[in-house]
């Protein structure tokens, strides 16, 4: 395992971060029940993965619980645990979804029991909440690192503008800001080169991609996307892969893979490692076999010449990942 500093926090962090939606039984068909989960956390620890990033919507809490169980036999202090507040818990409770003080407040007391944590090390905000001012929202959310609850703060998919407007909001109030972005990006998906990571880049804000395999689409020749559960899913939200350069991209993954002896998921990974502004991609996965691959992914040697074939055939599609 590689590490590198995450952002402005000095804190090390693995250059994988294991992605936790698939964690616990309450969320789809793909999701993976306890037993299954521990095992792919415990192989996670011994490949060296020190990284973790769930939600509070996943699974509706279970993610976070089974997460916490595993963690809490190891020493804590080793290991570095994201959760996400905005999704609604509850839909008979107005109040256990968006960011308002009140929601923050009470979800973050949860994910926190859950986790069986006192202080949760990255706490972020999972989308934009137009209805709650960005100024109620980051006031508390300093409450919350002041009070020792949460180290430090990050953001999720959201418009370039409403970043830029946080970050300052932050700068003008003396409040704590954000240090990390996690956002849509993929060889299949790179509109967030065009403003959000400049941003980050200028503002050294760590970037956590999530589905940087294209929720699947950027693993199998193209043709076959939609021949899992999880990708037949996925390829219902209409994040564009199959479109513009997408089975362009898709087949010169899998020529390059095939060329240099590995798989295509290793290529689309690797790719992910060489981007100077990409901090530690989500891994998201219910095989200990494709987590095994992807740590080996770190390995993989891309020249200059195989990033720029990879990239040539993209073309712009329409933004996603913001809802």
């Amino acid at each position: 395992m590689e590490y590198t500093t995450f952002g402005q926090t000095g804190a090390t962090v693995s250059e994988i971060c294991l992605g936790c939606m698939s964690f616990g039984t309450d969320w789809d068909e793909w999701t993976l029940d306890r037993e299954e989960s521990r095992e792919l956390i415990e192989r996670a620890i011994e490949l060296g993965i020190n990284f973790f990033d769930t939600a509070n919507v996943y699974s509706y809490g279970e993610s976070e619980e089974i997460l916490g169980e595993v963690l809490a036999e190891y020493d804590r202090d080793e290991f570095v645990v994201a959760t996400k507040v905005y999704g609604q818990m509850d839909d008979e409770d107005p109040n256990s979804g968006g960011l308002s003080r009140k929601t923050i407040e009470q979800e973050l007391d949860d994910s926190l029991d859950r986790l069986g944590m006192d202080t949760v090390d990255l706490y972020q905000i999972h989308r934009w909440d137009y209805d709650t001012p960005v100024e109620t929202t980051l006031r508390a959310l300093d409450d919350a690192v002041r009070r020792g609850k949460v180290r430090h703060l990050g953001a999720s998919s959201m418009w370039a503008h409403q970043f830029a407007d946080a970050l300052h909001t932050s700068e003008s109030l003396g409040l704590e800001r954000f240090v990390s972005m996690q956002n849509l990006y993929n060889l299949a998906y790179r509109e967030e080169e065009r403003e959000m990571l400049p941003l980050c880049e200028e503002e050294d804000i760590a970037v956590m991609p999530w589905s940087p395999l294209a929720a699947g689409f950027l693993t199998r020749p193209h043709e076959e996307f939609d021949a899992t559960t999880r990708g037949e899913h996925e390829a219902s939200l209409e994040r564009g892969y199959t479109r513009g350069g997408g089975p362009e991209i898709n087949e010169r993954v899998q020529e390059l893979a095939e060329e240099k002896g590995v798989k295509m998921a290793q290529i689309a990974l690797a790719w992910q490692f060489h981007k100077e502004w990409v901090t530690t991609p989500i891994v998201g996965t219910s095989s200990v076999e494709h987590l095994e691959d992807a740590v080996e992914a770190l390995d993989i040697d891309l020249s200059d010449s195989d990033v720029e074939y990879l990239e040539e055939p993209y073309e712009p599609v329409p933004v996603a990942g913001h809802d």
